[in-house]
């Protein structure tokens, strides 16, 4: 059974003029509801999770200027949101569902959130809609847990998963792998394990190409035996933030190749939703719900 964390309080209000599209995490589910892609029972609520999780990435000076919201004026604007209780209840809900995830990914092959996907978080500070960082923290997790040995982090979002990178800087057990628009945010880029910055205009078949050629690489040559994978959509010809031009099928196909290889490999891989901002609220929908679909399709 596909289990997908999701929580009322994912669903965060923000000023009418606000560019993140936070009515999606309401939306998508609803869709995979009607659709029949997804049932009731396919869904978990997490509660918030255990702050010992936070402190394990995340520096204490950070998290208690977090969760006390005493972040200077320049800090919330580097994170793009209105600093408030509700926001950090948010975020630490949402990275107790990336974590718990990682025990029905090792039982059905793959589980994911609705949400998450915050690779710009990182030790000491938040940017970019991202505060605390979900990836990190449940790969931390299944490390100290011994759930894992190595792990592979892929990250298809069009922004470089800067966060994620300096976090696992020096953690040899944790590879990080960022596919993402060269001359995308974030300007400076931290150093993954590998990055792959693509050409303003990428299209659809040299993408999967590239994407398809790399991973196979990384599989034979990391052997890990976890993975989490960041689906955003903003790779789309159609966002408003990105620089490629994948079409909606394009980034479908992606989510395949993914699926595939840790099915075939018998990886367990935990999704986070990532980011997604096209001008026509039903192309961010549909792109993610495709996930979703996929997902279905291969593993059950």
């Amino acid at each position: 059974m596909l289990k997908v964390a999701w929580s009322p309080e994912y669903v965060l209000p923000l000023p009418p003029n606000h560019r993140f599209p936070m009515s999606k995490y309401e939306v998508l589910p609803q869709q995979l509801l009607y659709e029949g892609t997804l049932k009731e029972s396919n869904f978990f609520k997490p509660e918030p999770i255990e702050e010992s999780r936070i402190l394990a990435v995340h520096e204490p000076t950070y998290w208690k200027k977090l969760k006390s919201l005493s972040l200077s004026d320049q800090e919330i604007r580097r994170t793009g949101f209105p600093l408030t209780d509700t926001l950090v209840k948010r975020e630490i809900t949402i990275m107790q569902g990336t974590l718990l995830c990682t025990h029905y990914a090792r039982q059905y092959g793959v589980a994911m959130n609705i949400a998450g996907g915050t690779h710009h978080a990182f030790s000491y500070k938040g940017e970019g809609f991202c505060l605390l960082n979900d990836l990190a923290i449940a790969a931390r997790y299944v490390l100290d847990e011994g759930l894992a040995s190595k792990v592979l982090i892929v990250d298809l979002d069009v922004h470089q998963g800067n966060g994620t990178a300096q976090i696992f800087r020096d953690e040899p057990r944790v590879f990080t792998f960022s596919m993402h628009g060269a001359n995308n945010y974030p300007l400076i880029k931290e150093n993954s394990d590998l990055d792959i910055g693509l050409p303003d205009g990428t299209e659809d078949a040299f993408y999967l190409k590239t994407l398809d050629a790399n991973l196979k690489l990384l599989l034979e040559e990391v052997q890990p035996d976890f993975m989490f994978f960041q689906s955003g959509v903003d790779i789309l010809a159609s966002d408003k933030l990105g620089r490629l031009s994948i079409s909606r099928e394009g980034c479908r196909e992606r989510d395949r190749l993914v699926f595939q290889a840790a099915r075939l490999n018998r990886i367990p891989v935990v999704v986070s939703m990532g980011g997604g901002y096209s001008e026509d609220f039903r192309d961010i929908i549909e792109a993610h719900a495709n996930t979703y679909r996929v997902a279905q399709e291969i593993f059950f």
